[in-house]
């Protein structure tokens, strides 16, 4: 007898229990909910914030959206919604929200253009109801930053010894970006190694270096950066040839000559002032073990006061030829020559 009426108080419990899940389950299916979502967005994108409410008959009187970001830490609402005066800006007016909802069917989705960094956050979309209250929820808005990739040669030159070739970056990434080398048939002949560093906002830039001995054997081998990660729509590939370099030797012909009218920058032969005293030929030569070329180049520089006065002259022989061919007589063109060009050959 004890034995069934603690089976009766079981069998009764359970259909309790039963009931209330059914009745939570039919609450959390065909009862009031808020729809919202977490959206991810690439910077300089749209990110649409979507957020509604279904399931109920209460009144709509207001709808309010928040945000706490990266440049607002402190939660504060930016944007309210009502039936007769539609959005408003609250704090500061942004337009690149704009309110792409609708208000009788109690959607508050908003729209975000332009989207940047400053942007990431938590955005919480609050729907004031008649007479149930508030109802809220939020929306996390994660910004991913693609990287600004490059590679840097680092000009190396013929040696022995182990020398770095070059750099590859992917520069201010979100989240990392991961950077290796394809090196293809050059095989243990290089190597590499990858640094990362991460800033206050989250972004890192992403260093692979390529290094090697910069023998002959290897100059023209092509070999590829290759990006890849979260942060870009889909991996990307930087070529690049290693070109092993020579070092040089410039001798210039003269130069004890010119000590104070030229200046040697490297290859470079700068010309500090321009007068006759620098003209001439110019040779240069790059040499190294391997042999050397020779380059010449001649430079002339001309008086500009010379060049006046021999235009000049040459203007008035053509005007006296024409003089003189006008003339009937010699004797006046000789006497009209020597009146004009005695004063000028005087002073010369």
């Amino acid at each position: 007898t004890d034995y069934l009426k603690s089976l009766s108080v079981i069998v009764k419990l359970v259909f309790y229990l039963m009931q209330i899940c059914f009745f939570l389950c039919f609450m959390l299916f065909t009862g009031l909910q808020v729809i919202g979502g977490s959206v991810t967005v690439v910077q300089g994108g749209t990110a649409i914030l979507p957020c509604q409410i279904i399931h109920t008959d209460d009144d709509l009187t207001q709808i309010t959206w928040q945000r706490t970001t990266r440049e607002k830490p402190q939660n504060d609402n930016f944007i309210t919604v009502q039936p007769r005066e539609g959005p408003r800006f609250v704090n500061g007016h942004d337009d690149r929200f704009k309110y792409i909802g609708n208000f009788n069917n109690k959607n508050a989705t908003l729209q975000l253009s332009s989207v940047a960094l400053k942007d990431e956050g938590s955005y919480t979309c609050i729907f004031t109801l008649f007479p149930s209250g508030n109802q809220k929820t939020e929306i996390p808005l994660i910004v991913i930053v693609p990287p600004f990739t490059h590679i840097k040669d680092n000009l190396p030159t013929l040696g022995t010894e182990e020398v770095l070739f070059a750099t590859c970056t992917a520069a201010g990434s979100k989240p990392t970006a991961e950077v290796r080398w394809l090196t293809g048939a050059l095989g243990d002949k290089v190597r590499t190694t990858t640094n990362s560093i991460k800033y206050d906002n989250d972004t890192t830039t992403t260093v692979s270096s390529l290094f090697g001995v910069p023998m002959r054997e290897i100059n023209g081998h092509q070999v590829q950066c290759v990006i890849s990660g979260d942060s870009l729509i889909k991996e990307e590939t930087l070529p690049f040839t290693i070109q092993i370099y020579c070092e040089y030797q410039l001798l210039i012909s003269g130069e004890s000559l010119l000590q104070s009218a030229v200046r040697v920058e490297g290859a470079k032969l700068q010309l500090l002032s321009l007068n006759s005293d620098l003209n001439g030929l110019y040779q240069c030569e790059a040499s190294n073990a391997y042999g050397s070329k020779h380059g010449r180049l001649y430079v002339l520089h001309h008086n500009v006061w010379c060049f006046r006065v021999c235009w000049f002259v040459f203007i008035f022989v053509l005007f006296c030829e024409l003089v003189i061919r006008r003339c009937a007589s010699q004797r006046t063109a000789t006497a009209y020559v020597y009146f004009v060009f005695s004063p000028i050959f005087t002073s010369l």
